[in-house]
């Protein structure tokens, strides 16, 4: 659905319209819905943090579209890390 509307109108699409503003904005847009899960999460309210979180999402999702990040190398990434502690992982990665 969001690599459906990279091309549709922004008056119409609020997904259209993020594509049409750029990565930039694209990435401050998940930056602030991450906050407000942060801030959900921290007062604890369940209906609240769902909503937030699937901003969050959506916004992760359309970073990803815009970048050409495909659901399927976020799940392989996970994949590899598999049986790997978090400390062990992070040790393993290459700076850029």
């Amino acid at each position: 659905v969001i690599e459906s509307r990279r091309g549709a109108d922004p008056a119409t699409s609020n997904t259209a319209r993020l594509f049409a503003k750029g990565t930039d904005k694209i990435a401050q847009k998940l930056g602030e819905e991450a906050v407000e899960a942060v801030i959900e999460g921290v007062r604890g309210r369940k209906k609240d943090l769902a909503l937030e979180s699937a901003d969050l999402l959506y916004h992760l999702l359309v970073l990803w579209a815009d970048r050409g990040v495909k659901p399927a190398d976020v799940w392989q990434a996970l994949s590899d890390r598999e049986g790997i502690s978090g400390i062990d992982e992070k040790k393993r990665r290459k700076p850029d």
